[in-house]
């Protein structure tokens, strides 16, 4: 089952990827991890996109399909993947549709995460990140159990760049003008599923769970 999750910064994409990719056997390929992972091993791709994405705009169409499209490539054994922050634009769908169709790759559904931008900007400010393994704590609605530090390593949590206030707005901003029209790109197409994203974890999985069988 291949699946893509659309929505805004912090809708919950990557979280409820993570969920369902372990009940299912399916892969996560999260677009914006794959590019820090770059950053930090210091790759070609990583120095390009390290200015773009401190700024909170986007890496070029080509260099994004050609990492994505490797991943996908790579995958060994799995039922199947999930497309977190990928793609962004239309021109990025219709690069990967036309890859898929080459690949003989099906792909199921497209997950719309709809939230506001208060909820989201609210649930961005707070989060924070352990520098170690790049977990991710809320400050509200997931903290650590000592406050400021990592559960696992006691170290230091950091607040990225890309989840400071004016960042966010600006990726929301972004967000509005590239990204939102996929959702009618892939509304046309017959694959968009709308998941209401503003509860919390625990409900919004539920939602996404009965989705899953039904897409299945």
């Amino acid at each position: 089952m291949n699946l893509i999750f659309l929505g805004p910064p912090g809708a919950g994409k990557g979280t409820h990827a993570k969920m369902l990719c372990e009940k299912y056997g399916i892969v996560q390929l999260a677009a914006g991890d794959i590019l820090r992972r770059n950053i930090k091993e210091g790759t070609k791709l990583g120095a390009l996109a390290k200015d773009v994405i401190a700024r909170g705009e986007l890496v070029s169409d080509d260099l994004v399909n050609d990492m994505m499209f490797e991943e996908i490539q790579g995958l060994k054994g799995a039922k199947g993947f999930i497309l977190d922050g990928y793609p962004r634009t239309i021109g990025q769908a219709e690069a990967l549709e036309k890859f898929l169709v080459k690949e003989k790759i099906p792909l199921a559904a497209v997950i719309n995460f709809d939230a506001s931008e208060a909820v989201l900007v609210d649930r961005l400010s707070g989060r924070r990140l352990c520098q170690v393994t790049g977990k991710i704590y809320h400050v509200r609605n997931m903290p650590t159990k000592k406050e400021g530090v990592c559960d696992c390593h006691e170290k230091p949590l950091v607040i990225r760049k890309d989840d400071e206030p004016a960042t966010i707005r600006h990726r929301l901003k972004v967000y509005h003008e590239s990204t939102k029209p996929l959702v009618e790109f892939y509304r046309k197409k017959g694959l968009l599923h709308d998941v209401p994203a503003e509860g919390d974890a625990p409900s919004v999985q539920k939602v996404l769970e009965k989705l899953f069988e039904k897409i299945r």
